[in-house]
């Protein structure tokens, strides 16, 4: 894509998504993701009711009398967008490429993020961390992000999150929330979320396409897997064969399901051919 194409698909992603943080997403944002840590604000004479635990002894034995240390919810969060960028990101064929809804599903999150004046970081993985886009505020720097994504090409195809939960678990020290953005068609990932889910405020963004779940009937198909590069002739004509993709798929889809539910994972389904914008206010709402 040529640099004048690509900075005018970055402000036409930057207007839709700024209108959207501003007029949908800042107020159910600000209430779903509250800072998790207690900060100390103040001392004060102890009331009645206050907890005995919150007694400041040290400052109770100069002035004699009891004092109590006040804490308030810290407000600013740091917010992590694990984005998968393999070789299915460039699969679509409804309105957009998985790609595309990525981008802009980071974006949305990313801006109502900075109008809550908290951090943005960015994870780019594949079967390895691809890029590593450290925790900042401001425009300037979700502009570089969406940047990035619409013209990022990754070195590898191939999906491991067990990989990417690793590195972020060991990169941010802080806990933080982290949105995951992939299909999550990989390898067994369950104890790497178990341990980044133990440290960290973990949501799931399913992408997927309506193609992937149902094989239509194009007769005798070429196909060409693109995260494995495995090519085969297929005849999606034969019911038995329509079928037996759309059981695999289904069962790949529940093990997942299954997984973020025992995880107590907060997700959301979002596919290439509708609104992203009711998945993710119910996925803010509900939690």
């Amino acid at each position: 894509m040529e640099a004048k194409d690509l900075l005018k698909k970055v402000r036409k992603i930057e207007i839709r998504s700024r209108g959207l943080s501003s007029q949908i997403f800042a107020g159910e944002y600000h209430s779903a993701f509250k800072g998790k840590g207690m900060a100390f604000s103040e001392v004060r004479e102890y009331q009645y009711g206050d907890p005995i635990k919150d007694i400041d002894w040290h400052v109770t034995a100069r002035f004699n009398h009891p004092y109590v240390k006040v804490f308030e919810e810290e407000r600013e969060l740091t917010v992590m967008l694990l984005i998968d960028v393999s070789g299915s990101k460039a699969f679509g064929t409804s309105q957009k490429f998985k790609q595309e809804l990525s981008t802009e599903l980071a974006a949305v999150i990313a801006f109502s993020a900075i109008q809550n004046n908290d951090k943005v970081g960015v994870i780019l993985f594949s079967d390895k961390i691809e890029k590593f886009i450290p925790p900042k505020k401001g425009k300037k720097h979700i502009l570089r992000i969406i940047l990035e994504l619409l013209n990022f090409e990754p070195e590898s195809t191939g999906t491991d999150l067990t990989q990417v939960l690793k590195f972020f678990t060991n990169a941010i020290k802080k806990r933080s929330t982290a949105f995951i953005i992939s299909d999550f068609v990989s390898p067994d990932f369950s104890d790497a979320l178990k341990i980044a889910g133990n440290k960290h405020d973990l949501a799931a963004l399913r992408v997927y396409d309506n193609f992937e779940k149902e094989l239509p009937n194009l007769g005798l198909a070429y196909f060409k897997d693109s995260e494995t590069g495995q090519q085969k002739w297929v005849d999606t004509s034969m019911k038995k064969i329509r079928k037996e993709y759309r059981r695999n798929w289904q069962n790949q889809y529940d093990e997942i399901t299954k997984l973020f539910k025992k995880s107590n994972l907060d997700f959301a389904d979002i596919s290439t051919d509708q609104d992203y914008v009711k998945p993710l206010i119910n996925l803010f709402k509900n939690r």
